[in-house]
């Protein structure tokens, strides 16, 4: 018996090594493509903020977590609740949620009075490599916007907070348009003011909403990992190409 189990660990444990090296030989092949085809005709990239710019995976788990508390909902994980980001915020409640619309915005009022309770300064921060690469996009004549499913007034006090301002042409929230992600309008409306094509542009985020928004307004897609959303999520949604880390979207465009 003793026996028995030892093989069938060892077992696993062999089946597990092959998926790691499995995983390592794609990740290699993925970025030797990369480099072979830089697609240098992107001038403008549009950015997801949650999960891609910003790190706020505990701050919207938190505070979603607390407005189900506080209105005596049905208990969700931090998980269910995580995925969820990239939704209009009303959705996030009421996806994972069976609700009545009313109790849908009521959601909505009370989240934003906690988060503004839980938005003390450094309770949202950059990833790693985010300045320092948008600052060599901004250099390289990229114009850089954002595209989030956060409120405009929202994101615009992350950008000041972030010290975003200087690399980012244009903002662009939940409440600026009709449709929400993944719908092609935050990409169109953004390409219209800023006179741009799709066919220049690359849409760059963290969950199958931004990827799908891209897909859908035709333009080129790139999927972050280290956000909400899984590797397969990305690629399952269709996105050109995947990054484990921000600093890599140099060697896409």
């Amino acid at each position: 018996m003793h026996v028995a189990a030892s093989y069938f660990q060892l077992k696993c444990l062999f089946f597990n090594y092959l998926y790691y090296l499995r995983n390592k030989v794609l990740l290699a092949l993925q970025h030797l493509f990369i480099k072979r085809n830089v697609n240098k005709s992107i001038k403008t990239v549009i950015l997801d903020f949650d999960g891609t710019l910003g790190d706020s995976y505990n701050i919207i788990t938190k505070t979603m977590m607390q407005t189900i508390a506080e209105l005596k909902l049905e208990y969700r994980t931090p998980e269910e609740c995580a995925k969820t980001i990239g939704l209009p915020l009303e959705e996030c409640f009421t996806s994972i949620i069976p609700m009545t619309d009313e109790m849908g915005k009521k959601c909505t009022e009370t989240y934003r009075l906690i988060f503004n309770d839980n938005n003390i300064p450094g309770a949202v921060t950059p990833f790693p490599g985010v300045i320092e690469t948008l600052k060599k996009l901004h250099e390289k004549g990229h114009t850089i916007t954002i595209a989030s499913s956060r409120s405009h007034h929202s994101l615009e006090n992350f950008v000041k907070e972030l010290e975003l301002q200087e690399y980012i042409t244009y903002v662009l929230g939940a409440d600026d348009t009709k449709k929400a992600k993944p719908d092609a309008e935050p990409v169109l409306k953004t390409l219209k003011h800023l006179g741009e094509e799709t066919t220049n542009t690359i849409v760059v985020g963290d969950t199958k909403f931004d990827i799908l928004m891209g897909r859908n307004a035709g333009t080129t897609t790139c999927g972050v990992t280290y956000g909400n959303g899984s590797r397969k999520e990305l690629l399952d949604a269709g996105a050109d190409y995947i990054i484990d880390d921000f600093r890599e979207l140099i060697e896409y465009i």
